[in-house]
């Protein structure tokens, strides 16, 4: 194989990924359920749904922390996703970092 077509097939690869990443949503939740929110794949907030039960002036501190964990697991769900995808793309080829 000539290196203009791998050269090609990098560029196709690279592509093919950043479209799967633009159209990847996750979801994740915390506190059972009270608190959910949906990332896209460059992990920008798209939605944040929140349980009106948990809602009180009372205790503000702990609506926080549970939008802070689904924010952080849905990143964490996101990479892991974008490693499966890249896996998939690069025929289960290892590469470090990646």
């Amino acid at each position: 194989m000539n290196i203009q077509n791998m050269m090609k097939q990098a560029q196709e690869m690279q592509e093919r990924l950043k479209q799967q990443m633009a159209d990847l949503r996750v979801e994740a939740t915390a506190g059972g359920g009270m608190v959910t929110v949906v990332v896209d794949g460059s992990k920008q907030l798209k939605s944040v749904v929140i349980d009106p039960e948990v809602v009180s002036k009372d205790d503000v501190e702990m609506l926080q922390d549970m939008i802070v964990a689904a924010v952080n697991d849905a990143g964490r769900k996101v990479d892991e996703q974008i490693g499966r995808s890249m896996s998939g793309l690069m025929g289960g080829l290892k590469i470090p970092g990646l």
